[in-house]
């Protein structure tokens, strides 16, 4: 999303985007590196072709010193007749401007320019009279150039110099071959300098691409949004890359998934989540509102996966539904204790009109045997349960559970060593908690028992505070459960009964018992039908019995 910015106005334009900028910066810079190297280019030629000038005058020079021709001619009256034509032929084939034979006065023998033949000689030749050959760079008559001076020796006459060869090449012609070589030296210049701005301008494509036109400092801000945004978001939020590894996760999606240290970078599978949200994670396609499970949490999962002409990966949003499922299971338990309230209305009602008919027909002992015999039926169970569990929400749940039962024909049982005192259970055992375990197994125990079936169906709980632990057992005399669905009945989803929502209650219940470090375990009934056996501790590790952990009253 690109943050907003104001409205530029005709004359004052907003930053350039990145992209632009950087595009700007490399076409610079690539322009300064071609200039940079095109000079470095042409002072290395300018090099070059003087010290080829150099070495090709030095060349002829000596070549034409050493001559026989040369060193015959000097001796005769007339130097010029025979040294003439060798050195317009020799300047021609050797590719230099002039070739100038002398006499060791100065006086020139010969000369590209007939004109100048018999004039002084223009330059230096002292070094060369004392038999040395020198190059320099002297004004001539042709112009600046650069020259090479030799000394011719005469055999004969015990090595005495009778002349002196000067070969030179003008500046104007080393310049034109320079020039030749500047010119090729710019056109690669050139072609590299548009090579250069093209791949610029195609990566700064993709770049704008990427970066969506924005600038640096949009770029900046946006990332210090988006930085302020995810620590501030209390839902989780986890993206993946097209590899399905932790490309980035918030705060909220490491409470929420139970992660600790640094996920970014690990695979799915190596975040050690429950197998289901596993596979959620790592399916292709999106996720609405599922429900997931952790050790200790109900999450809704969201999945979307992220597309940009080629797969990218998928943004995960979390949800903590935990504590939304547990007031959805109470209100659940509410439900049935209100159809269990209007069924004993129900029920109460036509007993008070049986006691009223019977008191009208005269029938008055009658009567009051009757009422009597259903209050003590309905006090028994009322006070079983409260002599036996002080604590006011256990007690609560299983006189209600009891009046579900009876509703459904199924008779619920609290067994005779069933003793839960008042003030045993500690602030640390929530009473939602237990409500949720306790709840959960009596409803499926009730589903498993009720009619129809050949014999009368029974419920038997036994709730016991003893020894540092809570038992709480639940069992029927149901079809109980195959052997091979022991671990499988306790995965979110599996349910014996078809509609929505179910299949759901044994997973939060061992998401309860693990939550409190307590055990559940699943064997058979004395009657036939499944037993759930659940444990908890009364103290926290490292507590002893009795100590604080375990006093005080009921959350």
């Amino acid at each position: 999303m690109r943050l907003p910015r104001p409205w530029p106005s005709r004359r004052l334009r907003g930053p350039r985007s990145l992209a632009g900028q950087l595009f700007a910066m490399q076409v610079v810079l690539v322009a300064v590196v071609v200039a940079g190297c095109a000079l470095f280019a042409y002072l290395s030629a300018q090099r070059q072709a003087e010290a080829t000038a150099r070495r090709q005058t030095t060349a002829v020079a000596t070549a034409v010193a050493d001559s026989p021709v040369v060193v015959a001619a000097a001796r005769t009256k007339d130097p010029t007749a025979v040294l003439q034509p060798y050195t317009e032929r020799l300047r021609r084939d050797a590719g230099v401007d002039f070739v100038v034979v002398m006499a060791p006065d100065g006086t020139r023998w010969t000369h590209p320019d007939p004109a100048a033949i018999g004039k002084t000689y223009l330059g230096h030749i002292g070094p060369a009279l004392r038999g040395r050959i020198f190059p320099e760079t002297y004004q001539g008559t042709l112009g600046p150039s650069a020259r090479v001076v030799a000394p011719v020796h005469d055999p004969r006459q015990g090595g005495r110099i009778t002349a002196l060869v000067s070969a030179g090449i003008t500046v104007e012609t080393i310049s034109e071959q320079l020039r030749d070589q500047v010119l090729a030296v710019l056109g690669v210049a050139a072609g590299a300098l548009a090579l250069g701005g093209l791949g610029t301008y195609v990566i700064n494509a993709r770049l704008r691409r990427h970066t969506h036109g924005m600038n640096a400092a949009e770029l900046s801000r946006m990332h210090d949004y988006h930085q302020a945004a995810l620590h501030a978001v209390r839902e989780g939020l986890l993206m993946l890359d097209g590899q399905r590894r932790v490309a980035l996760i918030n705060d909220g999606g490491r409470e929420l998934l139970g992660l600790s240290g640094d996920a970014v970078g690990l695979p799915v599978t190596e975040l050690g989540l429950p197998q289901p949200l596993t596979e959620a994670l790592l399916a292709p396609g999106p996720r609405v509102d599922e429900l997931h499970l952790t050790a200790e949490r109900v999450l809704v999962v969201n999945a979307s996966p992220v597309s940009g002409g080629e797969r990218l990966g998928s943004v995960v949003t979390l949800r903590d539904h935990t504590e939304l499922q547990a007031l959805s299971g109470e209100l659940d338990s509410v439900r049935g204790f209100a159809e269990a309230l209007r069924s004993q209305a129900h029920e109460a009602a036509n007993r008070l009109h049986t006691v009223v008919s019977l008191i009208e027909l005269g029938r008055a002992e009658e009567a009051v045997d009757f009422a009597t015999a259903e209050l003590e039926l309905a006090q028994a169970l009322t006070d079983q349960v409260v002599g036996a569990v002080a604590e006011p929400v256990l007690a609560a749940l299983l006189l209600g559970k009891a009046a579900q039962a009876n509703e459904r024909g199924v008779e619920l049982v609290l067994t005779p060593d069933s003793r839960i005192d008042d003030g045993v259970l500690p602030p640390g055992l929530p009473a939602r908690d237990l409500v949720t375990v306790l709840g959960n197994l009596i409803d499926n125990a009730i589903d498993a028992a009720a009619p129809p079936q050949e014999h009368a169906a029974a419920v038997q709980v036994t709730a016991r505070a003893a020894g540092g632990e809570l038992l709480l057992c639940v069992a029927d005399n149901g079809p109980g459960v195959a052997a091979g669905a022991t671990e499988e009945i306790f995965r979110r989803g599996w349910s014996t009964k078809s509609g929505p929502g179910r299949g759901l209650g044994l997973a939060l219940v061992r998401q309860a018992v693990r939550r409190n470090r307590g055990t559940l375990t699943l064997d058979r009934a004395p009657g036939g039908g499944a037993r759930f056996t659940v444990r908890l501790p009364l103290h926290a590790p490292g507590d002893a019995p009795g100590g604080p952990a375990t006093t005080g009253g009921t959350r």
